[in-house]
């Protein structure tokens, strides 16, 4: 078994501290769904992360995308909805700095980096073979 690094096991503990928290709110209000749309995109990445080890470079990318956009969004959301929400917003926020502090790996080591150059999507979009040119 490899050693984990220090960011994993970090994330790790984060991750665990949050999931044993229930989620704040309940209802259909936007600000509800914003919160719960946001942990559940992160929360695929952290499961990622600690099933690998590490952060891919596809979801580096997606990071860095939502970085650049900013999280205004998710700041209104949880100043709607008050202290417990501003706290586990707060707790989202400190799992995603840590998981844009990691340095990704490449993830199509051992497969082709185009998704979509497989060899049956090839013969599928290949022209037909006949006679006649």
């Amino acid at each position: 078994m490899r050693a984990q690094s220090e960011e994993v096991v970090r994330l790790r503990r984060l991750w665990n501290e949050h999931t044993h928290v229930p989620f704040p709110a309940t209802g259909n209000e936007p600000s509800v769904q914003e919160v719960a749309l946001y942990a559940s995109w992160l929360g695929s990445m952290v499961e990622s992360v600690l099933s690998r080890g590490s952060l891919d470079s596809q979801h580096a990318a997606m990071l860095k995308t939502r970085r650049t956009e900013g999280n205004q969004a998710l700041f209104r959301a949880a100043g709607e909805l008050g202290d417990p929400m501003r706290s586990y917003v707060a707790r989202l926020i400190t799992i995603e700095d840590l998981l844009s502090a990691m340095s990704p790996i490449s993830r199509s080591i051992g497969r082709s980096a185009d998704p979509l150059g497989s060899p049956r999507r090839k013969a599928r979009e290949a022209p037909p073979r006949g006679d006649a040119q």
